[in-house]
């Protein structure tokens, strides 16, 4: 009878939590912000989604949660009647592709290769499940490809171990506008997914090399924050240089990870801290990075059924 009432326990705590979860989707609201020319930015609980609205019909960069897709869809209806004709991935963390498998049934998805690949595997360490074929990108690219779209080429790069090993950036453009994904979180300390091929300085490197190649007035959407500027993303890269250069000499230095997460981050970029990393976890993850060592917090799970990372 015991185990009969732990289990119970279990199930009832189970079904609570997803109870909640459904209600926090529930009073998510799905903005549609106009950026420029042909392009918009739907933001809310998850990554922001990128969108072509014209002629040709609707193109989403990224898609969020499951359970928020028929708001996505609302939010589309407003600023556009044409069909969903392609949808992109920036990687293949849960906040991103979460509803893959409800927009892929409609329009293809095209992705990195690593982001099929992760999707398809899924990691038994982080208790994500393989998604299902209807969730996997059907055309996939290594190095760069372009979508002609709405009037304008939409050139598509892979920056490689940045944020994930999957990463693409977006450039519209007639229209002027890149979407980063969550190579940029704008204003804030960013999450990279060592255990998904992502790594610190080769961030940096990619940030380096999007400064030199985007127009200085172009209009940036990040993974997530609001649309940004050139010099918003040089600020980052900045934030990203100072505080791996700080790390990296206490390293040198022979000072212990506790040592260095006690001194912290240079003054001027304490308030890039927020609710998932904060100033220790982007220290740990500069540390891991540069070491090669297991960080020493949880990755969250996500909340779209298939347990993908960081539900920001």
């Amino acid at each position: 009878m015991q185990r009969i009432g732990v289990g119970l326990l279990v199930l009832a705590l189970a079904l609570a939590t997803a109870v909640l979860a459904q209600q926090q989707f529930e009073n998510v609201e799905i903005k549609a912000e106009k950026v420029r020319g042909n392009v918009w930015m739907l933001n809310g609980t998850g990554g922001n989604i990128g969108v072509s609205v014209g002629e040709d019909g609707i193109l989403i960069i990224d898609d969020k949660f499951a359970p928020l897709a028929e708001k996505i869809r609302a939010a589309l209806a407003q600023i556009g009647q044409g069909k969903l004709k392609f949808v992109l991935n920036t990687h293949w963390h849960g906040d991103h592709t979460g509803a893959n498998a409800i927009f892929g049934k409609e329009a293809p998805i095209i992705a990195h290769t690593n982001v099929r690949k992760r999707l398809a595997e899924g990691s038994a360490a982080r208790n994500v499940r393989p998604a299902p074929k209807e969730a996997l990108p059907v055309i996939t690219f290594d190095e760069s490809l372009s979508v002609h779209f709405n009037g304008e080429e939409i050139k598509a790069f892979h920056i490689p171990h940045g944020h994930t090993d999957g990463d693409i950036v977006l450039l519209f453009t007639k229209s002027n506008v890149a979407h980063l994904g969550d190579d940029f979180f704008a204003g804030r300390f960013p999450f990279v997914d060592i255990d998904s091929g992502g790594s610190v300085r080769g961030l940096i490197h990619g940030i380096a090399h999007l400064l030199e190649q985007l127009p200085d007035d172009v209009a940036i959407i990040p993974g997530h924050g609001p649309v940004s500027t050139k010099e918003n993303l040089r600020e980052y890269y900045t934030m990203l240089v100072e505080t791996t250069e700080h790390v990296r000499k206490q390293m040198e230095e022979g000072k212990s990870l506790e040592a260095i997460l006690q001194a912290g981050v240079p003054e001027r970029w304490k308030s890039w801290a927020w609710n998932f990393i904060n100033e220790e976890r982007w220290i740990r993850i500069i540390h891991r990075s540069l070491t090669g060592q297991r960080l020493d917090f949880p990755v969250p799970r996500g909340r779209d059924g298939h347990g993908h990372p960081h539900p920001h």
